[in-house]
């Protein structure tokens, strides 16, 4: 009986172990399903606009699906010629989704994705040559920036107009780009079209720095525009459009943020530029991250094109909070909802520096010179 006894004993250990061993097989079946993602960011992190926006993209995947994704963020700097090698490093590794973005690191995806046939790549904020084919890999997001900028240039321009900003604001805007680009300048043409359709003859200082890291000199520009009689910049420059914040900052001017909602990012750390910015221009890469990532999950994402987002996708937009709701009269509160109304129903069609000559782009630029 002792010995039956002890044989079933023995039995049922050997079968808990059994099953112990299949739950541990079956754990790490499941850990291993999980979508390993990785962000890779051609330039640094903290620069309040859109690399950090990127990020919180990848957090906002963190956020929804848990232990369904691994993720990681790999900081790769603004030197070009690291970028490849460490691009052809992240496709021989095990990432099912690999996220770039911006136009300088375009060429690379296209060398590299046709290397890498059965990797897949999410490239936003530009996109790579599909007519030539090869790129059935490579989904790309491009972002409709001119009709956020409209709306920046007609709350910029009716703030102008409505006597709530204090002290001597001066008579005109400013726009600071980080690179003479058709990104960049398609911030630019909206804008314009937005501040002239409040005031038609609307004086507009263009700057740009040559560089989207470049603080110390996007604030050596930004403080030119403010002492020759900008009273509300505009920068567009990423890391480098810091440098306008604090330039407003030391000046008392005002300036209209970028990508991110840079008061709301200021607050606490430097309240004393939050109190200068007068909203944000949002290009929401954070949300369109997400969305792509559903739309993967869903297996609904369109690879082998290109997808062009705007205000009607929640992809730009206008920061309404904060130093907007101080701000805001109800004339201005007005125009910003018409102007969202006819661009969203198509009747206003904003231009853009897409498809623009360079003659063009130019009188644009010289017809509102101060």
């Amino acid at each position: 009986m002792i010995r039956f006894e002890t044989r079933r004993s023995a039995l049922r250990a050997g079968l808990a172990l059994a099953a112990a061993g299949f739950l541990s097989v079956v754990t790490v079946a499941e850990a291993s399903a999980a979508d390993k993602i990785l962000l890779i960011i051609n330039g640094a992190l903290g620069d309040k606009s859109f690399f950090d926006s990127a990020n919180h993209g990848i957090e906002l995947i963190k956020a929804k699906y848990a232990d369904k994704v691994e993720t990681r963020v790999l900081e790769i700097g603004d030197d070009a010629t690291k970028w490849e090698p460490a691009l052809l490093d992240a496709s021989e590794q095990d990432w099912n989704l690999i996220i770039l973005g911006t136009y300088s690191i375009s060429e690379t995806l296209a060398e590299v994705a046709k290397q890498y046939p059965d990797k897949k790549y999410i490239l936003f904020d530009a996109s790579v040559p599909y007519e030539d084919g090869g790129y059935d890999n490579v989904y790309s997001i491009s972002y409709k920036q001119n009709e956020g900028s409209y709306l920046g240039g007609v709350y910029n321009a009716e703030l102008l107009k409505s006597g709530k900003l204090k002290g001597d604001i001066g008579s005109s805007l400013g726009f600071l780009g980080g690179m003479d680009i058709p990104v960049i300048n398609d911030f630019l043409v909206g804008y314009i079209a937005g501040a002239k359709s409040v005031t038609p003859d609307i004086k507009v200082a263009v700057s740009y720095v040559g560089s989207f890291t470049d603080a110390a000199k996007g604030k050596e520009l930004g403080l030119a525009q403010y002492r020759a009689g900008v009273g509300i910049g505009f920068t567009a420059a990423s890391q480098a459009g810091l440098g306008q914040l604090s330039a407003a900052k030391e000046t008392g001017r005002y300036v209209l943020g970028v990508d991110s909602d840079q008061e709301a990012i200021f607050a606490a750390s430097d309240p004393a530029i939050a109190s200068q910015v007068v909203s944000s221009v949002l290009k929401n890469v954070d949300v369109s991250l997400l969305q792509a990532y559903d739309k993967y999950v869903a297996g609904e994402l369109k690879f082998g094109s290109v997808e062009n987002l705007g205000l009607a996708e929640g992809a730009v937009g206008l920061v309404e909070s904060g130093n907007y709701e101080k701000l805001a009269t109800p004339e201005l509160l007005a125009a910003i909802k018409t102007a969202k109304e006819k661009i969203a129903s198509g009747e206003i069609e904003v231009p853009s520096a897409f498809g623009m000559s360079s003659d063009d782009l130019n009188a644009l630029r010289n017809s509102v010179k101060p």
